[in-house]
């Protein structure tokens, strides 16, 4: 169930001027893009060609930004294992409930390790922020991870949100497969269908994020009073967790066009503003509406009775989980077994190795066993980052993915208001 915490009654001179306040915090935690991100270019160890190829027939590159808060590092580490491929971008972030040591650490270990370094394509934010991802903080913070993305890399395709609480399905050559021909315009994102979810939610609810301009995550502020839904435009609605493309991306964080700044603005005051602020730009931008695919490539079960709220998944939901054909699950607990499993029998790497992959063959949980010792290297030796080797899940998830992209170019029933 989940619970607000009121911070009491407020006039409404008050509020609005917290309000207001608010609005300028969020817009000004996206003019941080250059916040302090602990690089790893510049590496002895890099490769001659560590840009990948682009272009027709090769696979394309994702961005990954990966959240935790405080003792979650392991949690990212073993989840950036489980996706990491060189073509790849990623960047980890800890929130403010961890502390500058924490971050540090995450840091050293990136660092530390000379795939990492090889290839320059993880990054570490050195420099955290309150979050509540009830509120506007969290979609400062989702925006901040774009913007610092677009600016560390030029070649990245698709941005990918997880936290760390999150786990992929299947291996990184499979999903890399499975994207390769799509066309790179495509948007993946869940829109609800339930009937009065903006009621459910309190979308007419006025609250305050004091974790915007506070150091440590604060519960929400609600308002006495409640405000009119806008009639200049349509709220829709859905999941968080999406995969959207780089130009969908530069469209909300640059934002030539008045709407997506106009719409923060609005939606800073709004509970669980990342669970519609992407939903109603691409609902109300003739040039994204008809790229959208109505799925976000999760497997998750919300909580019918606790709004947002999603079931905790164990080794009971294993064969649900590959069943669905999604690419990650959440949530998970750190030690549930059913992750040693999905290594095991799906990603076919140790609990502290990398994926085996095209660029990477000789690894895998065998060679693990066999060669394993306190300072080995992730990947001693690799091979061609630009080809890609997909399993049987790879290759059903390229089949459906394009069928799924030509749906959505043809209808937009996922823009219609419930």
């Amino acid at each position: 169930m989940r619970v607000s915490n009121t911070f009491g009654w407020f006039s409404g001179c008050r509020l609005w001027l917290l309000a207001f306040a608010a609005c300028l915090v969020l817009l000004g935690a996206l003019s941080r893009s250059s916040n302090k991100v602990f690089s790893m270019e510049g590496s002895k160890y890099q490769l001659s060609m560590k840009t990948p190829l682009k272009g027709s027939g090769y696979p394309p590159v994702f961005a990954y930004w990966i959240c935790g808060t405080n003792g979650e590092s392991e949690k990212i580490l073993r989840l950036l294992k489980a996706i990491y491929h060189p073509r790849n971008q990623y960047l980890l972030q800890l929130d403010a409930g961890s502390s500058d040591y924490d971050r540090g650490q995450l840091a050293l270990y990136v660092q530390s390790e000379k795939v990492f370094q090889a290839f320059g394509n993880v990054n570490v934010v050195g420099k955290s922020y309150a979050l509540n991802q009830m509120g506007s903080s969290a979609l400062a913070a989702t925006l901040h991870a774009a913007a610092l993305l677009l600016k560390l890399s030029a070649d990245w395709d698709w941005f990918i949100t997880l936290s760390a609480s999150d786990y992929p399905l299947i291996p990184q050559d499979d999903l890399l497969h499975a994207f390769t021909l799509l066309p790179r315009n495509t948007n993946f994102i869940h829109f609800t269908n339930k009937t009065g979810w903006k009621e459910q939610k309190n979308m007419d609810r006025i609250v305050v994020d004091p974790s915007l301009y506070l150091q440590e995550s604060t519960p929400l502020m609600y308002a006495v009073e409640n405000r009119s839904m806008p009639d200049a435009f349509t709220i829709f609605g859905g999941s968080p967790w999406m995969i959207l493309t780089r130009d969908f991306m530069e469209y909300c964080v640059k934002g030539w066009d008045n709407f997506p700044r106009k719409l923060l603005m609005y939606i800073s005051n709004v509970p669980y503003p990342l669970e519609s602020y992407f939903h109603t730009i691409i609902c109300s931008s003739t040039e994204f509406q008809n790229s959208v695919v109505n799925n976000d490539l999760r497997y998750i079960i919300w909580d019918l009775n606790a709004l947002g709220e999603s079931q905790v998944l164990s080794m009971s939901h294993y064969d649900q989980m590959l069943a669905s054909g999604a690419a990650f699950a959440r949530p998970f607990q750190a030690d549930d077994p059913v992750l040693n499993k999905i290594d095991e029998n799906v990603l076919n790497r140790s609990s502290k190795g990398l994926v085996p992959g095209e660029w990477c063959p000789d690894l895998g949980i065998s060679k693990s066993l066999e060669n394993s010792t306190a300072q080995e290297e992730l990947c001693p030796a690799w091979d061609n980052i630009n080809s890609v080797k997909p399993g049987p899940r790879g290759i059903s998830l390229r089949e459906l993915l394009p069928k799924l992209a030509v749906e959505g170019r043809f209808t937009t029933s996922h823009c219609q208001e419930h």
